[in-house]
């Protein structure tokens, strides 16, 4: 049996209620992919759980990935074994299992330089990549890989330069959506009776006799505050996990520093490749990933010390992309190929010491005082595996006799039977008077719940017309975003529910007003609100593209500030 939550417009208001009014086991603070799956984690564990985030799920961070789920090959140089093997047992869980709906396999290729060492040096570190994914107790979900010849590989990828490379091998990651499976983690949660509020702020940490008791929390949309109790607190805020800490006034002796990450998305036919691409750069490597009728291209990693609320890309970022990406295409890209960019902060770990400082990428989980857990650093693949960190952490002690977490187990809502409903793409497609590549997309993004969204075309024949604006897009899911996914502003819909923002060339302003014409009413939205939110997204694309002009970071934050909403 599907098992099914809504996010309902209603269900933050009443999970903030029903947190304040009784204690719970665990209050998880932060909304992103860790703080998601923590909750998962604690609510299938027999705790009483409520999770909330102070902007939308996946706001911040777990938006703005490179959408990758992967093993992170480049790791194997640094001989870091143990994180690469973790990670791909996670890819596997991830393929097979837990969201085939939302991960699904993708090629890569690695153009060789140089003759003779570098094909077996390469050879040897993919073959190394992939046997550690074999000794997983997880299926691999992706082929082995392959050694290709120069020709084979510009068949493969005619995009390149024939001088750019000498042959190339090819292998296997996973792409996710990645702002979906943070939403579906909390759907998921709330399905196994976790709380959750997004828009929801936590203030101030109460103590009590030197612990950490609850949390004093602000609903945003109302400006109402709540006072919720809790045995344990989970900080799951990522980059924001220093400001959590000094709410309690401990600190654990690592602190975050942030990386900005930045990303462009260019249409599939401004590069003729049959696959993904990763490049070596003087510094890291960048990524040239296929997005449905799009690329993405990135990324860059540079500190980034300015207003954590919003990462912006300047024109810098932009020029190195560009920059290193035509370094080995035939057809160079220009700005005027760039559909949209995004920016976002990877929660480094710093040590105050020789010994934490090399924490780095991996994870870090500590208790800076009694009733305080925090968890901090990783990577999006592994969320699953600091969530349960961060609960084994929090339920030590707690009682006695709580069972160990179950999450390998347990599939995302969507994720059952999957199979059986793609062998009925056309019969579904009939039934609903769509097309059955429009019902394949559905399936891409809801699986099983797609009888959920079908279910508002039967019931309102319009939603099943194409959105103005983003004709990739039903009407329907427009709707079903807020009455079931738990959007609530226009951004929800238009960034991370969809992902019209980065996927049009115009980032969604000519969808901007259908889409609130059909958020409105569900919302009860009166018509100057409706406006407003229309008017809002339009300054905040036009301060992004005004930051995307100005030279460096300081500039690009100057002509965002008091524009961007979340």
């Amino acid at each position: 049996m599907v098992l099914s939550a809504s996010l309902a417009p209603t269900t933050s208001d009443e999970a903030l209620a029903a947190m304040s009014a009784e204690p719970l086991d665990v209050l998880v603070i932060g909304g992103g992919v860790v703080g998601a799956g923590c909750a998962l984690d604690a609510i299938t564990r027999g705790l009483s759980v409520g999770i909330v985030e102070a902007t939308d799920w996946a706001s911040g961070t777990s938006s703005r990935s490179s959408k990758l789920i992967h093993g992170g090959l480049r790791y194997l140089e640094m001989m870091d074994f143990r994180l690469v093997r973790e990670a791909l047992r996670e890819r596997g869980l991830l393929l097979n299992r837990l969201a085939p709906h939302l991960v699904r396999p993708v090629p890569f290729l690695y153009p060789l330089r140089h003759r003779g060492w570098e094909r077996w040096y390469v050879g040897a570190g993919v073959t190394l990549y992939d046997v550690l994914s074999y000794s997983s107790r997880s299926s691999r979900g992706v082929p082995w890989h392959r050694q290709l010849s120069r020709s084979a590989a510009l068949r493969m990828c005619p995009a390149l330069r024939a001088d750019a490379l000498t042959g190339a091998v090819r292998y296997y990651d996973a792409q996710v959506d990645d702002a979906r499976l943070v939403m579906l983690l909390v759907r998921t949660a709330a399905s196994f009776g976790a709380r959750a509020a997004s828009r929801a702020s936590a203030e101030r940490l109460l103590r009590e006799e030197g612990r950490v008791v609850g949390a004093e929390v602000r609903d945003v949309e109302h400006d109402r505050r709540y006072t919720i109790r809790a045995k344990r607190v989970i900080d799951a805020t990522g980059v924001w996990s220093d400001e959590i800490q000094a709410l309690a006034g401990a600190h654990t002796g690592v602190h975050i520093e942030p990386s900005k990450g930045v990303h462009l998305m260019v249409p599939r036919d401004r590069i003729d490749s049959a696959t993904a691409l990763i490049l070596r750069t003087a510094t890291s490597v960048l990524l040239v990933i296929p997005w449905g009728q799009h690329w993405i291209i990135g990324t860059t990693d540079t500190p980034w010390p300015l207003d954590k609320a919003h990462p912006t890309a300047s024109r810098r970022d932009i020029d190195y992309l560009l920059g290193e990406v035509n370094k080995v295409l035939a057809r160079p890209l220009s700005h005027a190929d760039i559909e949209a960019v995004y920016a976002g902060l990877r929660p480094l770990l710093a040590g105050e010491s020789e010994q934490t400082a090399k924490l780095s990428r991996e994870h870090m989980v500590a208790s800076p005082m009694p009733g305080l857990v925090v968890v901090a650093g990783g990577k999006y693949t592994t969320y699953r595996v600091m969530a349960q960190d961060a609960v084994d952490a929090a339920v030590r002690d707690l009682y006695r006799g709580v069972p160990p977490s179950c999450t390998a187990e347990t599939p995302l809502l969507g994720a059952e039977s999957l199979t059986a409903l793609w062998n009925r793409q056309g019969a579904l497609a009939r039934r609903a008077g769509l097309r059955p590549e429009q019902v394949g997309h559905l399936l891409s993004r809801y699986g099983t719940l797609v009888d959920e969204v079908l279910d508002l075309i039967h019931r309102d024949a319009g939603l099943g017309r194409p959105l103005a604006g983003a004709p990739g897009y039903l009407r329907a899911e427009v709707a079903y975003a807020v009455t079931a996914e738990g959007a609530r502003h226009l951004d929800d819909v238009l960034e991370r529910r969809t992902h019209i923002a980065i996927e049009t060339m115009d980032r969604g302003m000519a969808a901007a007003a259908a889409t609130a014409e059909i958020i409105a009413p569900l919302l009860g939205w009166l018509p100057e609100q409706a406006s407003r939110e229309v008017r809002n997204y339009e300054r905040a694309v036009a301060a992004q593209r005004s930051a995307e002009e100005q030279s460096d970071d300081q500039a690009a934050l100057a002509a965002t500030t008091g524009v961007l909403v979340h």
